[in-house]
């Protein structure tokens, strides 16, 4: 087995090396393969992976590198996890928003947006290598938007099999689990539907034991509890849900945007937290994982790839949620969304459990966002303003129609030196 990472260079990276350790002989790894196009940070990162992977017992040969071609030869699974432009260029997304009154956030509302103009070019053009040098491995992408990126790569790069991975879900069945006293997160199977980031838990049992009612009461007295409440408690009794924390950004977007100016935004946070990590990293002596790394957002994500590599090559059978096409699971909604929703995962492949529809609110607001989806992965990838438009216009939490030529201009200025595909276009 050779799994290989590109974008190898990330902070994330260390946790994620941690679970190939542990999982190295269910997994009979090999191989793992590091690549990043910075060199300097890569040597960093993959420095202290290296001192992990030795500190282990080498159980598996560490490879950095430069080369895609060379990273993806003859892999099992590949793993994205690329950020476009560095964390300066989500600290500008978040700020672009700010500057037009709406959310500025790195994966959700027009800072999603812009991010997604970045990525999907990249990623969709990693699985197309994939055709020729490891047709048949398994693309996994965490790399944000993970359902819009994944989107594109079902919709446009069909016959190279991939899945959008989400550290999310696995964090929920984290919670509950410990919870109840339960050591596996697997052990606890969610009600779950939506796209990724815009998503509602109904239901969740354990060992086909009913632990809603105490899992969804509990979740309301912190609501209620909290200064800043993700969802207006009255909204999660009427949905009888626990929506994605990301929700907020739609469910009390007023508060949102009136506080983004009075406080550090995340991204500047991270970039501190990285400067951090990277300093650590640096330390000879260093063979595990700092305490620092979990202030970095994404925990939990190893245990979620290493885990799902292990059902795909399984052939009993486990549950897992992920981001994929819907196929018949959902009624009404077109076999060809993605969606990120429990699936069965084998080594046959990944397929959707059925699930209900959502309620009419829900309903609602996620079809909005789908277009939005669909719209941004086509720009994506043709450069057509036309579709880029359209996409500002369909989000609810976008410019809107009148106000999109505008943004565009700035968007577009923001981000030119990482939108080849735009390069020279400009507005109506």
């Amino acid at each position: 087995m050779k799994v290989a990472v590109i974008g190898g260079g990330s902070t994330y990276t260390p946790e994620l090396v941690n679970g190939f350790i542990a999982g190295a002989e269910a997994l009979d790894l090999q191989e793992l393969w590091l690549m990043d196009i910075d060199p300097a940070r890569l040597e960093v990162v993959g420095g202290f992976a290296r001192r992990m992977v030795e500190a282990a017992g080498n159980p598996f040969s560490l490879h950095l590198t430069a080369s895609r071609a060379e990273a993806l030869k003859d892999a099992g699974f590949v793993e994205t996890q690329v950020r476009v432009g560095g964390m300066r260029a989500r600290l500008r997304d978040e700020e672009l928003g700010a500057r037009w009154g709406l959310v500025g956030q790195e994966t959700t509302g027009v800072g999603g947006m812009a991010k997604a103009l970045r990525t999907v070019p990249v990623i969709v053009s990693v699985a197309r290598d994939m055709r020729e040098l490891c047709p048949q491995a398994w693309l996994i992408n965490f790399a944000n938007p993970s359902g819009l990126v994944t989107e594109a790569l079902q919709r446009y790069v069909p016959e190279v099999r991939s899945i959008g991975l989400c550290n999310g879900p696995i964090g929920t069945q984290m919670r509950i689990a410990r919870a109840h006293g339960i050591n596996s997160p697997y052990d606890v199977m969610l009600d779950y539907l939506g796209l990724n980031h815009l998503s509602w838990v109904r239901g969740a049992t354990i060992a086909a034991r009913d632990v809603w009612p105490e899992v969804f009461a509990q979740y309301v007295a912190e609501l209620e509890a909290a200064d800043e409440p993700s969802c207006p408690p009255w909204l999660a009794r009427a949905l009888q849900a626990m929506p994605s924390s990301y929700l907020r950004y739609y469910y009390r977007t007023a508060a949102v945007v009136a506080a983004q100016g009075t406080r550090p935004s995340r991204a500047a946070q991270v970039i501190e937290i990285e400067g951090q990590l990277l300093q650590r990293y640096s330390d000879p002596a260093l063979t595990t994982m700092p305490e620092e790394l979990m202030k970095r957002g994404g925990a939990y994500y190893s245990t979620a790839a290493v885990n799902l590599m292990l059902a795909l090559g399984r052939c009993e059978g486990e549950v897992h949620i992920v981001n994929t096409r819907v196929g018949d699971a959902v009624p009404g909604w077109p076999a060809h969304w993605v969606a990120e929703l429990p699936c069965c995962v084998s080594c046959s492949g990944v397929h959707p459990l059925a699930a209900q529809p959502l309620p009419p609110l829900a309903e609602g607001l996620l079809q909005a966002v789908k277009s939005y989806e669909l719209l941004t992965a086509e720009a994506a990838l043709s450069g057509s303003v036309d579709c880029a438009l359209q996409a500002l216009a369909a989000h609810p939490l976008g410019p809107g129609a009148e106000r999109a030529p505008a943004f565009w201009e700035d968007l577009l200025a923001t981000h030119a030196q990482y939108l080849p595909n735009f390069r020279g276009a400009h507005g109506q």
